[in-house]
């Protein structure tokens, strides 16, 4: 029996993991007498990118520990459907995100999506920024952004739905493209694009929203 002692880096928990599987036939990926090494070498560089998108998906460190121990397991258990010299980090991103999917979505309700019109006075200040960013040849994002703590910006990330969330995740924080989130996801470009747009939009409205809160208005600095 083959026995890997994951280590944790920084942002996890002290606890060690252990992984154990039995011996099997590799495939067209990972040969098994690698497995261990390329597990150490190349897997576990990934892991505090792995652990941090796992924390903003489950919202709970137990959770994320949780997630991130079945989704290791399940990346050395597939090193053998692995082909060496493709994206590894997607692949073990596509793992994290079905794991998570599988786990959470009979246990968890999704919450209701906010209608995105612009009513009378509730992007008030997002038409200002909006304004002001272009005399200034920056954008309404950078704008906002600016004016929050990166805490702030987490939070808000945290609290978006769940398919929003996912795809902010894997564009904004580790920088996937479309096409790498399409794969991880298995949904189309389009609907990635979609996503992203949707859920971009709604995190700008909740930090324009805890501006509001602060003390920002429209027209005024």
């Amino acid at each position: 029996m083959q026995v890997v002692t994951v280590v944790p880096r920084q942002g996890y928990s002290q606890s060690a993991m252990t992984l154990s599987e039995s011996p099997r036939q590799p495939r067209a990926g990972v040969p098994s007498e690698e497995r261990e090494s390329f597990f150490e070498r190349e897997v576990m560089q990934h892991l505090d990118a792995l652990y941090r998108t796992a924390l903003r998906m489950t919202r709970n460190p137990q959770d994320a520990e949780d997630l991130i121990q079945e989704t290791m397991l399940r990346a050395f258990r597939f090193l053998d459907r692995f082909e060496p010299g493709t994206n590894l980090r997607a692949w073990l991103f596509k793992i994290l995100t079905n794991t998570y999917i599988n786990r959470y979505r009979k246990a968890s309700s999704e919450p209701r999506v906010d209608s995105l019109d612009d009513s009378d006075g509730d992007l008030s200040l997002y038409r200002y920024l909006d304004s002001e960013a272009a005399s200034r040849g920056g954008s309404v994002e950078a704008q906002v952004l600016d004016r929050f703590a990166e805490q702030d910006i987490k939070t808000a990330i945290e609290a978006l739905p769940p398919q929003y969330r996912i795809t902010v995740l894997l564009a904004d924080v580790e920088g996937f493209s479309y096409n790498d989130i399409a794969e991880i996801t298995n949904v189309k470009k389009g609907t990635v694009m979609s996503r992203l747009f949707r859920g971009r939009r709604l995190l700008q409205k909740a930090l324009i929203d805890q501006a509001k809160s602060a003390g920002f208005a429209g027209g005024k600095q």
